[in-house]
């Protein structure tokens, strides 16, 4: 399954070739709603996790799918990579696919990091408080770092970076959708000043079962508050048409009608990578065809039979 996936259908970036740069779950938080599931190695060390110049190798045998964007995301926080700045200008010096990097954005605060991430096309940091204890309780942070100079890093970021800048807000019901605690959130975007804010909430199975969605006529008001107005990106009923994935999603549905099986499990019978597979997963959820279930503190995917 290696370090590249897709390109699989995205709701903000057309077709995205993945690369996936950290081990599974290794991140500097422990969100609530992660898909994924629950972090578990949550650390701030940044390393080369995997050989740059095998990722650079299998990439370069993925760009005849001629994705819209290459992505560094993947099972866990991108901007743990160490050498993201050498990634980065080796894939330029490749092709002129634009480099998206989809990161949380707890580490901005770091100089140097900011730095290796200049040269990319576009950049889309997440912000899901408007204080720290909102932060505890929805993405918990490495204890290391703090809301206020996270923040401080998403601020410092906009002023320097000259590509296109986009913030991710995800949204809980019960949590961080309550009018005071949005307002708080409203309040560092005017700071941080991105070109767009988009809206995001769990409509796929979450690391905690007490993450809530937010429901879609909801997330429009909510939507309205921001100014000017954000997106809305959470997927309410399913994006992916194209023939190819509609494919690959018949054939998770067929595993998982025969028997309850896990994201690994999904991804290790069928020789795909996890994020491809969780791609498939949320279409099938969305159309009613899959539900979930919880065993050992694992989630499993079991598949309903269209009625």
């Amino acid at each position: 399954m290696g370090y590249i996936f897709g390109p699989v259908p995205s709701r903000r970036l057309g077709r995205s070739l993945g690369v996936d740069l950290v081990p599974f779950k290794t991140c500097t938080y422990d969100c609530i709603y992660c898909q994924l599931g629950q972090t578990t190695n949550e650390t701030m060390e940044r390393r080369e996790w995997v050989p740059l110049d095998d990722v650079i190798e299998e990439l370069r045998d993925k760009l005849a799918s001629k994705p819209n964007y290459i992505t560094l995301s993947g099972s866990g926080e991108p901007t743990l990579y160490s050498r993201l700045d050498e990634l980065i200008d080796r894939i330029r010096g490749m092709t002129d696919i634009p480099i998206a990097v989809l990161t949380n954005g707890s580490l901005l605060w770091k100089p140097e990091l900011r730095r290796q991430l200049w040269n990319a096309y576009l950049v889309i940091p997440s912000l899901d408080a408007g204080d720290s204890a909102m932060f505890q309780s929805v993405n918990r942070p490495h204890k290391d770092i703090v809301f206020d100079e996270m923040l401080e890093g998403l601020i410092d970021f906009r002023r320097e970076f000259k590509g296109a800048y986009w913030l991710e807000v995800f949204l809980l019901a019960g949590h961080n959708a309550i009018y005071a605690d949005l307002q708080k959130i409203i309040q560092c975007v005017k700071r941080i000043q991105p070109d767009r804010v988009q809206l995001n909430t769990s409509t796929r199975p979450t690391a905690e079962d007490f993450a809530y969605k937010v429901e879609q006529s909801r997330m429009q008001k909510l939507a309205l508050w921001f100014e000017p107005p954000a997106e809305i990106i959470a997927d309410y009923r399913g994006v992916h048409e194209q023939e190819d994935f509609r494919n690959e999603g018949g054939g998770v549905l067929e595993m998982i009608l025969r028997r309850p099986c896990s994201i690994e499990d999904i991804a290790s019978g069928l020789a795909m990578h996890r994020n491809e597979i969780i791609k498939y997963v949320e279409e099938l959820h969305v159309k009613g065809l899959v539900e979930t279930k919880i065993s050992g503190g694992k989630t499993f995917y079991c598949g309903k039979h269209s009625s």
